[in-house]
């Protein structure tokens, strides 16, 4: 083997355009929620309904177009509990989150008042890509009069099978009681949509898959078009990044507006405050007065975040395919190894390249974490996506058990996360494949 290289699990990939455009964002005077994170949102629609990163989005066509379509937040886990606050869920309410995630698909509903049900993964995850999918017989199973939302998840950039989840959803309708309005704006709107969808809505953390997309009722769809209410991750660690940050988007809801759930949201994550101070700025008499409308809650996005992903969108669809380069290195080691692996496109679905999974079979958990030892020997730092939500305290307190949750463990306890990201170098994928074949040879005692 080559020198000994050190390769770290995920960096950001931060070029000077980003830094340049913080620096000018510091200079303009916002520094908080202002024009760069109005504009996000709006690149970020036209993103999403069109996989273009170069529509001028603030042409008076445009703004026009993409305005009160996405909506910028600080987290993902805001992002993901302001979903299921503008549907209205709360105590009493039933989510429905798979077991095998990360905590914010099941923590935003705790923080609602709603209960968690969780359900095990199919075995050995999805038939055709291997990502760790709901069991779908154990969602239909867990739907009762009190599910009002299912939470999905595209773990690793790959995009649920949501024809199976809708049609499911859809078939239990008869059971859905929506919630009746309390006389609040938010009640109201809630129940507006509730009655609107007639079943539980789907909910989708696509906190892995912006860029992915799927084939969806004959049509293909980008994630974010797909589910009901979608959340985005824009963490460090994501493909897309603003250092911390998320975004929430939503499909056409009939007899909704656009603009109504825009606002709430606007609302819902800065105070309950009618205006930001964007529109306090404004110059005119009275222009300073605003009314809280309720006693909510602060998770807006800032202007410096927002200058980060103004220029990362620019650059995501090559960061995306760059991330692509390096899967198809793996692929070709891991199939040769025969090791499982994600299958990150396939005709009916494309993937945002986010992570890459495999699973070394008849090693158990203890064994898996040897292996990861032996990778950090050789400077090559590997994870494991996830421990299932079952498994950590929190959730064993609420009397959750893992042994109920089979296939979750089963994927689990032998699962390793290769290093994925932009920045890596022809050199450095290649030494990675390198040292998965040394280190599983080794292992094997081949």
């Amino acid at each position: 083997m080559d020198e000994k290289r050190s390769i770290p699990f995920s960096p950001p990939d931060i070029s000077e355009l980003e830094i340049e455009e913080v620096i000018e964002a510091m200079r303009s005077g916002w520094i908080t929620t202002g024009p760069r994170t109005k504009l996000l949102e709006r690149r970020l629609a036209a993103f999403i309904e069109t996989g273009k990163t170069d529509i001028d989005c603030q042409s008076a066509v445009d703004i026009d177009r993409y305005s009160n379509r996405v909506v910028c937040l600080n987290s993902a886990t805001a992002a993901e509990e302001l979903n299921l606050r503008i549907l209205g869920i709360g105590p009493g309410d039933e989510v429905i989150v798979p077991a095998y995630t990360y905590s914010a698909s099941a923590s935003a509903a705790i923080h609602c008042g709603a209960t968690v049900i969780f359900v095990d993964i199919q075995k050995d995850g999805d038939p055709v890509t291997h990502m760790p999918e709901m069991d779908y017989g154990k969602l239909e199973e867990a739907i009762t009069e009190r599910t009002k939302a299912v939470v999905t998840v595209d773990l690793g950039g790959i995009v649920c099978d949501y024809d199976r989840i809708f049609e499911i959803v859809e078939r239990k309708s008869y059971l859905f009681r929506p919630v009746e309005s309390d006389g609040s704006r938010l009640g109201d709107l809630s129940s507006r949509i509730q009655k609107s969808l007639g079943r539980p809505a789907v909910v989708a953390d696509s906190a892995h898959s912006l860029g992915a997309s799927r084939v969806f009722r004959g049509e293909r769809l980008n994630c974010g078009q797909i589910a009901d209410l979608t959340s985005f991750s824009f963490h460090a660690v994501k493909n897309f990044t603003t250092a911390e940050g998320g975004a929430s988007t939503w499909r056409e809801i009939e007899r909704v507006d656009n603009k109504e759930i825009y606002d709430l949201f606007q609302l819902l994550s800065l105070h309950g405050q009618n205006k930001d101070a964007l529109a306090k700025s404004k110059t005119g008499g009275g222009s300073w007065e605003y009314d809280i409308i309720g006693p909510w809650y602060k998770c807006n996005m800032t202007d410096i975040m927002a200058a980060i992903g103004l220029r990362q969108l620019d650059r995501y669809p090559g960061l995306i395919r760059r991330r692509l380069e390096i899967i198809k290195k793996y692929d070709e080691v891991c199939d040769d190894l025969r090791i499982k692996r994600l299958v990150h496109h396939t005709d009916e679905m494309d993937s945002s390249n986010h992570l890459y999974l495999i699973r070394v079979d008849d090693v158990d958990a203890q064994q898996r974490n040897t292996l990861i030892d032996m990778f950090a020997e050789k400077g090559v730092a590997t994870n494991v996506h996830y421990k299932p939500l079952p498994m950590m305290s929190a959730y064993r307190e609420l009397g959750w058990d893992i042994s109920d949750f089979p296939n979750s463990y089963d994927y689990y306890r032998n699962l390793i996360t290769l290093p994925l990201y932009s920045l890596m170098t022809d050199e450095d994928a290649d030494y990675v494949c390198r040292v998965l074949r040394e280190v599983i040879t080794e292992f094997r005692g081949d």
